[in-house]
């Protein structure tokens, strides 16, 4: 099969914006990088709901349609498990809001971190059960589902890292993520599907078989990084384009087998690198990597 040419087209480029967030090691608002993203004929981003909030949904929206650029993802729902009905409740809720604000900026799926042990993230399980909380994830995701279905906003679940299971998914192969997939949503409608980002899922000896099971009705969304040898640190410790050792163009090409057409998108976590750089080289940067090793 012949990959897709992106050396003389941005067209499938897309920022995450969690790549250029920090830049020189402070934070800058979503307003600039939009801003600087737009400056490079860069044509899609996928923006965190938190940096949405901090400038405010509208002012979003209303920027991005003046620039006429588009979304490849919204970051991100889920997070469904929590120690009591109350908080079930809430992760139901807020997961509601992120379908509207998706839905607003106009994005083509919203993109589920299911979440896993309660109070993990803060060093502090409320419980050790790893089976509770999957149903947990797998009940919360149908709700989110019933009420996405009908805005007309599909799900994409992203599978991470076993290193990550504890804390941040539960789900952490494609496997999992598609078996998910086929018990609530069997028909394949496009309402459901996955999140493919490299970094969580390239050392996955069932890799290739889950990409073509997934199909392009279940492909929604693609993430492009490289893993370091060695890495610093598992969360922020990313790797751009080409300095690592995923075969990044061999994994594009199963996604392509499969029937993904769409980004291929730049999610890059660099505490001790690219955020210490400025937004504009880190951008020519992934310009540049984009179209010769992604």
């Amino acid at each position: 099969m012949t990959l897709r040419d992106f050396s003389t087209s941005l067209d499938a480029l897309s920022i995450n914006t969690a790549t250029v967030r920090r830049q020189r090691g402070a934070e800058v608002p979503l307003t600039h990088i939009i801003d600087q993203c737009a400056a490079l004929g860069i044509g899609a981003i996928s923006p965190w709901r938190d940096q949405v909030a901090a400038v405010g949904l509208d002012q979003v929206a209303q920027q991005l349609r003046a620039l006429g650029m588009g979304l490849s993802g919204y970051c991100r729902g889920g997070f469904y498990p929590a120690t009591d009905r109350a908080g079930l409740q809430a992760a139901l809720d807020d997961n509601r809001r992120a379908v509207d604000e998706a839905k607003t900026l106009d994005a083509p799926c919203l993109v589920l971190v299911v979440g896993s042990l309660p109070g993990a993230l803060d060093g502090r399980a409320a419980h050790k059960d790893i089976a509770r909380v999957r149903d947990e994830v797998r009940d919360g995701i149908a709700a989110t589902l019933e009420y996405a279905r009908g805005v007309g906003m599909p799900l994409a679940i992203e599978p991470l890292h076993p290193m990550q299971a504890a804390d941040r998914a539960c789900i952490n192969t494609l496997e999992q993520a598609l078996d998910v997939c086929d018990e609530l949503d069997p028909g394949r409608s496009g309402a459901l599907g996955v999140a493919v980002d490299v970094y969580h899922v390239w050392w996955d000896p069932k890799l290739a078989q889950q990409i073509a099971r997934a199909g392009h009705e279940r492909l929604l969304a693609y993430h492009v990084c490289d893993w370091l040898t060695p890495t610093r640190d598992l969360l922020s410790d990313r790797g751009m384009m080409g300095d690592g050792v995923i075969e990044l163009k061999k994994i594009r090409g199963w996604m392509e087998a499969a029937g993904y057409s769409g980004h291929a998108e730049v999610e890059i976590f660099s505490q001790r690198d690219w955020w210490q750089r400025g937004g504009d080289e880190t951008l020519a940067t992934c310009i540049e990597r984009h179209r010769s090793v992604v």
